[in-house]
């Protein structure tokens, strides 16, 4: 009987997602990930930064400097935003942090070298991400 009242949240489960919020595009889907940086088809890093970029100007600049970097890992505190950007070419990752609300400045670390280990794990993780066609 217990089964039987779960069937109409199974069915909901299996309904169709549209774009948007929907997908996961919000802070909570990013919070503590490390997210592939792609714009077509576009991940959900990718998102992040634009959203990021647009709340925060100082990231703007810095991503229209360097460029948007191939990994990003997202999280945050009560009172605090952080990012950090993974460079695979130039293996060098930049830290970034901020207080939460819009137009904030962002205070920008690095760049720090990054491990061999983490370059490999990266750019394993960037290989079988590649999208067919």
């Amino acid at each position: 009987m217990r089964l039987l009242m779960l069937v109409p949240f199974l069915l909901v489960a299996c309904g169709p997602v549209r774009r948007g919020w929907d997908q996961g595009w919000s802070a909570h889907a990013a919070q503590d990930r490390i997210m592939l940086v792609r714009q077509e088809p576009e991940t959900l890093g990718h998102r992040r930064l634009v959203y990021q970029s647009t709340d925060h100007p100082d990231l703007g600049a810095f991503l229209g400097k360097r460029g948007f970097p191939d990994f990003i890992a997202e999280t945050s505190t009560d009172d605090r935003e952080y990012l950090i950007l993974y460079y695979l070419d130039s293996r060098r990752a930049f830290a970034c942090r901020t207080h939460r609300g819009a137009g904030k400045a962002i205070d920008f670390a690095g760049p720090y070298p990054m491990t061999e280990r983490e370059t490999n794990l990266l750019k394993d993780m960037k290989r079988n991400s590649r999208v067919d066609g």
